[in-house]
């Protein structure tokens, strides 16, 4: 026994070595981290339980027989983070290159049937070369069963994707059907054809950082849900965002004592809304005001600022809110904020957290390229996302509500619980400038004083249509409230609605106007 003790140890340090010195010396200088340095800053200390240490590839013809690494260049497992149990797999760049070959991807696959089996989040460091040329297509068929693993998984448990180096090719596609995907500046890229390729078919010159690099997945292609500055302030924020979702969706999100007074009171609500409709101010003050402790964690920050959404809690639960964002673009609807705001919403539902809408909206971002860009079929999507959501919904509006923006943006109409206003709201077809033109045309071109009639006018109608009331009086609203008493109106609704059930039609699913 002694021996073959012996032989495991020398087996084990192998494969803990199993990337060169000046491999991970090669890492260390580019500001990266090894696969398992990153897994242990990750989770809880002395809670790794690694899977498949001793893997290696069987390739025979391919070049490879002389270099059996063991683990084959990726690290499996599961473990605890903050207490909770996870599974991960960490790509090992010092190895291969990372690159994914028929071991390395059936560790990858067992991990994630462990994580779909048991009901846990799956955490997939991404670190590669993408697909092992030596072992040709049988590397692309590995990748096949990921992605089918991810799709299987999808709305089931938490899939988080860390992008913390090269993701290039046929392997950007498990991260993006995962739920959330982060990078860091300067490091992390995904793109499907690199510079090169792209100068070769298309003639353009583009670097690496401008292609895939982590602020043009950010700000530009919408890919990158969290953008940070370094792997430890990176993998911080998985840990973080982890503390929002529940393991799986048969579980609920995990709640938290929290010493803010579900009572308080929030005045300087009040003075929030500037005098003049035209004018914006930061919808993220008013959430960051009303939930607990001033907590938001916003999702695509970077993104289609135009729509804000975000986890934060009301009374220690957990909620996901969305908000138009009257800072930018006065808070339109258009294609991006229309998606972003569609994919936050199906997650919210997928994984139970209620959903609270700050509404307001002027309407949908008018123009050519919007409309050839499909504005009507992204636009339905987060009309259908709130439509199917079957989570406690509660919808505030706090100043514009106008046309079938505010009817897509969670109204009463489409399923919500609860509707309040603030008395600031202005529900309407189009706003009052828009209205007086297209209903007292005839009238304006036959006045003495144009300019003054029209003024005249859309003091009338403001005054007649431009409030909560009329809403209030049928019920599309439910009431019309002080600003100050929102976070306490706020958590009374959503206290009510915690055992709120909803039986959904019979089918295989719906179909998403994708």
């Amino acid at each position: 026994m002694t021996e073959r003790l012996r032989d495991l140890a020398e087996r084990r340090a192998a494969a803990l070595s199993a990337g060169s010195a000046a491999a991970v010396q090669r890492q260390h200088q580019k500001g990266k981290m090894t696969a398992r340095e990153r897994i242990d800053y990750l989770v809880d200390e002395g809670s790794f339980q690694e899977l498949d240490m001793l893997a290696r590839h069987r390739a025979h013809g391919m070049g490879l027989e002389d270099s059996r690494p063991y683990t084959d260049g990726v690290v499996t497992g599961f473990a605890t983070i903050d207490g909770r149990r996870v599974c991960l797999f960490s790509q090992d760049f010092t190895v291969f290159g990372g690159a994914l070959g028929e071991v390395f991807a059936e560790k990858i696959h067992k991990v994630m049937d462990l994580a779909a089996s048991v009901g846990v989040p799956m955490i997939g460091l991404n670190d590669g070369a993408g697909a092992r040329i030596q072992e040709g297509v049988v590397s692309l068929h590995s990748y096949g069963g990921i992605f089918r693993r991810n799709v299987m998984s999808s709305g089931v448990i938490p899939q988080i994707s860390v992008i913390l180096g090269p993701c290039a090719g046929g392997a950007v596609y498990s991260p993006a059907m995962t739920d959330f995907i982060f990078m860091v500046k300067g490091t992390s890229h995904m793109f499907i054809t690199g510079p090169d390729v792209v100068k070769t078919v298309t003639g353009e010159e583009v670097t690496l950082e401008e292609l895939g690099g982590a602020m043009s997945h950010a700000t530009k292609s919408g890919v990158a849900t969290f953008v940070l500055d370094d792997e430890k302030a990176c993998l911080d924020e998985v840990k973080y965002l982890l503390s929002f979702l529940p393991s799986n969706n048969l579980e609920e999100p995990p709640s938290q004592r929290s010493s803010d007074d579900p009572e308080r009171l929030v005045p300087e609500l009040r003075e929030v809304i500037p005098v003049s409709s035209n004018q914006p101010y930061d919808m993220t003050v008013v959430i960051r005001s009303i939930v607990d402790d001033g907590e938001f964690l916003e999702y695509f920050s970077h993104w289609a600022g135009n729509m804000t959404c975000g986890f934060a809690r009301l009374d220690g639960e957990v909620v996901g809110i969305v908000g138009n964002q009257p800072a930018v673009l006065a808070g339109v609807l258009d294609i991006d904020s229309s998606e972003k705001a569609a994919r936050f919403v199906r997650t919210c539902d997928a994984f139970n957290i209620p959903l609270v809408t700050f509404v307001d909206v002027p309407g949908f971002m008018p123009g050519v390229d919007q409309e050839y860009g499909g504005i009507i079929r992204h636009g339905a999507k987060l009309l259908y996302a709130f439509c199917e959501a079957s989570v406690p919904r509660i919808q505030l509006i706090t100043r514009k509500a106008y046309g079938g923006a505010y009817v897509v943006m969670n109204s009463k109409s489409v399923g919500a619980d609860f509707a309040y206003a603030w008395p600031s709201a202005e529900l309407a077809v189009m706003g009052p400038q828009g209205a007086v033109e297209v209903v007292h045309r005839r009238e304006l071109a036959a006045a003495e004083n144009p300019a003054l009639r029209r003024q005249e006018l859309v003091e009338e109608y403001t005054e007649r249509y431009a409030n909560p009331y009329v809403a209030a009086e049928r019920g599309f609203v439910d009431d019309v409230i002080d600003p100050a008493e929102t976070r306490s109106v706020l958590i009374r609704s959503l206290r009510v609605l915690r055992t709120k059930r909803e039986d959904l039609p019979k089918r295989k699913h719906g179909n998403v106007p994708l």
